[in-house]
């Protein structure tokens, strides 16, 4: 083939920038958009949190809030030590009291508690269907501790609130427990109040239930029902009107209000990635990019005089071991090159241990075998040597190379 030819089948320069180019822009959207994929999930999933937009979503309230004058951030890291800001949580019957007090937040706190039961909507993605309600054990999950569901003998540090359901639709009123008017709802179903020794009631409705209540020990905040904030709920002007009102009622002065979405699995986890394309790190990775640049640059130069392209058919000691090996291979002999190579092993073992020179064939085999078995070795030479006299295929040959070339350290280590 000549040198003309050669050239010819190799890819331009153009072609070759080209590619490197697609490449190293692929695999940097690649790392961005995995440094920055929480932070792209939108959370419109159906479920009952601050980013779904379903009806028993919190997205309405996100942004009622906002409308309205009021701070809202949605929280999806670890909270920083505040005490001027209400912390609105909205775990599922998974969670449990360990959960809610692993967010470390100094200020109020408000558990919003789980209700529905709810199926995807067939045909409108993000929204949701009702299946029933969940049973009142669930509801009051997020505030039992641990220890007693599993049978603790100790009681809990706090004790969960009883859930109570009023039946069919209604239109209650709220007040607070002296009196004072909060406003009366729209239509809610089964509306759910809470009570029990260790908990204040905040806002009760007209028959006396605590719709909104307090820990006496933790200072812990529970909205029972969850028709009072979700979008179900503030779809209707006057209970919008009452979850602003509570909401002021709790809220420390004129701070903030943090809707944390860690819970509902929408956090945002520590990457080394988001630190390196964040400053102060940027810089640092800015620095090392143009490095590996410039080293790109400096390989794809060539110094010198490029290599000339080699015989067709090469000369020396190498060239004729591989035409020999050729010639065996076009032949289909492999398979009879196992008996010489097993007695040239055989020779460099002797040569290696010290073997008695005047031991020869058979004699040398048997004293070989001996040795053998007391270092261990896992076959013995005689039967290595009938199964290279046998061998039939070139699997055949390189199964009895590897025997050998075993047979062979452990007769010379042992030695050693």
């Amino acid at each position: 083939m000549s040198a003309t030819e050669g050239q010819g089948s190799r890819f331009s320069v153009r072609t070759v920038a080209l590619l490197i180019a697609v490449c190293v822009f692929s695999l940097s959207g690649l790392a961005v958009l995995s440094a920055y994929a929480p932070d792209l999930r939108k959370g419109d999933d159906g479920g009952a949190h601050a980013l779904s937009r379903s009806a028993v979503g919190f997205a309405a309230a996100t942004r009622l809030l906002r409308d309205t004058g009021r701070t809202v951030l949605l929280s999806r890291g670890p909270l920083h030590a505040s005490d001027e800001a209400l912390l609105i949580l909205t775990p599922g019957p998974q969670h449990d009291l360990d959960a809610i007090e692993s967010l470390h937040h100094d200020g109020a706190t408000l558990v919003v508690l789980p209700k529905w039961v709810t199926t995807a909507h067939p045909t409108h993605r993000g929204w949701v269907q009702a299946a029933g309600l969940l049973p009142t054990q669930a509801v009051v999950r997020p505030l039992t501790a641990p220890e007693a569901d599993s049978g603790d003998v100790e009681s809990p540090p706090s004790s969960p609130p009883v859930v109570s359901r009023r039946p069919g639709a209604t239109h209650p009123r709220l007040m607070r427990p002296d009196g004072e008017p909060i406003g009366a709802l729209g239509e809610v179903t089964e509306l759910q109040t809470v009570s029990g020794p260790e908990w204040i009631p905040v806002v009760v409705d007209e028959s006396g239930g605590a719709v909104l209540a307090m820990n006496r020990a933790s200072h812990l905040y529970v909205l029972a029902d969850p028709d009072l904030l979700n979008t179900h709920g503030l779809r209707q002007p006057p209970s919008a009107a009452a979850a602003l009102r509570m909401v002021d009622l709790i809220r420390p002065g004129d701070g903030g209000i943090i809707f944390d979405v860690t819970l509902p699995g929408f956090s945002r986890p520590r990457s080394i990635l988001r630190l390196m394309l964040e400053p102060p790190l940027l810089g640092a990775t800015l620095a090392l990019l143009a490095a590996a640049a410039l080293v790109t640059f400096q390989a794809a130069v060539r110094f010198g005089p490029g290599r000339r392209q080699g015989r067709a058919i090469a000369l020396g000691k190498r060239a004729l071991a591989d035409n020999s090996a050729g010639l065996i291979r076009l032949a289909r002999r492999e398979h009879s090159m196992a008996d010489p190579y097993a007695r040239m092993v055989r020779a460099a073992v002797t040569r290696a241990i010290g073997a008695p020179r005047n031991l020869d064939g058979e004699a040398l085999d048997a004293f070989l075998d001996r040795l053998g078995e007391r270092l261990g070795a896992h076959q013995t030479y005689s039967a290595l040597a009938a199964e290279a006299r046998s061998a039939k295929s070139p699997g055949e040959l390189v199964r009895i190379a590897r025997n050998l070339h075993r047979w062979k350290l452990e007769m010379t280590r042992g030695r050693q």
